[in-house]
C-alpha cells in the first residue's frame, strides 16, 4: 500500500464488526477510504461514528494508534459534504477547526485529511508556529477554507491580527486535550473556543488519553450533551509490542544502543530521551560512530524537523532521536524498534512512545534502559499498563566486554 502515513490512522490491530460501507457515508469520502484499503472500523470508530455522524458532540478517551484521527476526520468531511454552504462564501472563514498541541501532530492530521479527502474537493490548511506566517496567510486567502488544522499559538496569532474569523465554524475538534493542558495551552484554547459559535450551535469533539478532573471539567464547558467513549490503552500498548527492559549501568547505555542499531533486525528505530540536551548528546555520539540518524527536538527549526521526518518515512535515514513532544506527531508504519534511552517520567509517555511501533497490523519491539538513577519509574509504568515488565540483563551480543 503506497499511502503509508495515512494508513496509520485507520489500521489498528483490533478491528470491529462495523464496516465503513455500513455507515451511509458520502460517496466521495467512501472512495477515499476504499483507496486507502480499509473496510472495517477500529473500536473507537465503531463506537463513536454512529453518534458523531448524526451531529452529536463526543468526548473520546483514546491513545494514538487507535484510529481516533480518522474518526474525527470522517465526521468532519461527511458533515461538510452533507451540508454545503448556500450562497457566497468568504475567505478566511473556515467551516471546521482542529486544534492539536504540537506542530508534528498538526502536520500529520493534515496529511491524513489530504489522503482521506482527496476525492471530496474540500480544502485543508495548516497553521503552525515556526513556519512562514505570510505563506500560511496566502494559503488561507487563496480560496474558501473548509478545514483548518492548527496549533493553539499560531491560531491565536491569526485571530489577533484579524486574518481569520471563527464565527462560522460548524465543527471544532480538540485533539490530545491532556497534552494541551500539560503544555499550558488551555488559556489559548479557551480564547479560540470563545471565538467560535456557542456550543449549542456547533459540533465539538474532544479527545484525550486520560480523563482527569480538569479535562472533564473543560469538556463539560465546551461540549453540549456529549456521548463519552473510552478505549483502554493496555491492548493498544501491549498486544503488538514485545516490551523489553534491560538493566544496565548508565555509562553503558550508549554502547548498548549502538549495538542494537547495528543489528540487522533494527530496520527503522526511534530513540527517545527525556531532555533536549540528552537528545543532542545521543545524536552527536551516534553520528561520530558512523550511524546516520536524524534529530527531532524543540531546538531544531520546524523546516529541518519536517525534512528529517520525510527522510525517516522514506527510509533515507533509519534512526531518529527524539523528545516526547517532538515524537508525539510521528505516525510512520514500519518502525521496527523503539528505544527508551531514558525511562519517561510520565507513564503516559511510555505508552505513547511504544505506540510508535507495532502499528497497522505489524509487531514491533520496545527496549527500555533501566539503571540505578531511573529504575524507580518502572512501577508507575507497570501500574498504567496493568502488567509487570520483565527486566533482564543486557543480552551478551549487545554489551561490550
Amino acid at each position: 500500500m503506497t499511502e503509508q502515513t495515512a494508513t496509520s490512522q485507520f489500521a489498528t490491530t483490533i478491528s470491529s464488526d462495523t464496516r465503513f460501507a455500513d455507515l451511509d457515508l458520502d460517496l466521495s469520502l467512501m472512495k477515499g477510504i476504499e483507496a486507502l484499503g480499509f473496510e472495517s472500523c477500529s473500536p473507537i470508530q465503531a463506537k463513536i461514528l454512529p453518534y458523531t455522524l448524526e451531529g452529536h458532540d463526543a468526548i473520546g478517551k483514546a491513545q494514538t494508534g487507535t484510529g481516533k484521527t480518522a474518526a474525527f476526520l470522517i465526521t468532519l468531511f461527511n458533515d461538510l459534504l452533507a451540508n454545503p454552504v448556500e450562497g457566497e462564501r468568504y475567505l478566511a472563514e473556515p467551516r471546521a477547526v482542529v486544534i492539536a498541541p504540537t506542530r508534528e501532530l498538526v502536520m500529520q492530521i493534515a496529511e491524513d485529511a489530504r489522503h482521506l479527502g482527496r476525492f471530496t474537493g474540500l480544502s485543508t490548511v495548516t497553521l503552525i508556529g515556526g513556519m512562514d506566517y505570510a505563506k500560511q496567510l496566502q494559503k488561507v486567502n487563496q480560496r474558501p477554507t473548509d478545514i483548518v488544522v492548527a496549533t493553539p499559538g499560531r491560531l491565536i496569532d491569526f485571530l489577533q491580527r484579524g486574518d481569520i474569523q471563527l464565527d462560522r465554524v460548524e465543527s471544532l475538534v480538540l485533539d490530545e486535550a491532556d497534552r494541551m493542558l500539560d503544555m499550558g495551552f488551555i488559556p489559548q484554547v479557551k480564547r479560540i473556543v470563545r471565538a467560535t459559535p456557542r456550543k449549542e450551535d456547533r459540533q465539538t469533539l474532544l479527545f484525550s488519553a486520560t480523563f482527569s478532573y480538569d479535562i472533564m471539567n473543560l469538556a463539560k464547558q465546551w461540549t453540549f450533551d456529549p456521548i463519552t467513549v473510552e478505549i483502554e490503552p493496555e491492548r493498544v500498548a501491549t498486544e503488538t509490542v514485545d516490551q523489553r527492559v534491560y538493566l544496565l549501568e548508565s555509562r553503558d547505555r550508549l554502547s548498548v544502543l549502538q549495538n542494537i542499531l547495528n543489528s540487522p533486525e533494527a530496520k527503522s528505530v526511534i530513540v527517545f530521551a527525556n531532555r533536549r540536551d540528552h537528545v543532542r548528546k545521543v545524536y552527536e555520539r551516534l553520528q561520530k560512530k558512523g550511524i546516520e540518524c536524524g534529530i527531532l527536538s524543540g531546538e531544531v527549526t520546524q523546516a529541518k524537523r519536517t525534512k528529517t521526518l520525510e527522510h525517516f518515512k522514506s527510509g533515507k535515514i533509519r534512526v531518529l532521536v527524539a523528545t516526547d513532544v517532538a515524537g508525539r506527531g510521528i505516525h510512520v508504519d514500519g518502525v521496527s524498534h523503539v528505544v527508551n534511552y531514558d525511562l519517561p517520567e510520565d507513564p503516559e509517555d511510555y505508552v505513547h512512545r511504544i505506540g510508535r511501533t507495532g502499528r497497522a497490523g505489524t509487531t514491533g519491539i520496545s527496549i527500555s534502559f533501566a539503571s540505578e538513577d531511573n529504575a524507580f519509574l518502572l512501577p508507575d509504568i507497570e501500574a498504567l499498563l496493568g502488567l509487570p515488565l520483565k527486566c533482564t540483563q543486557v543480552p551478551e551480543g549487545l554489551i561490550n566486554s
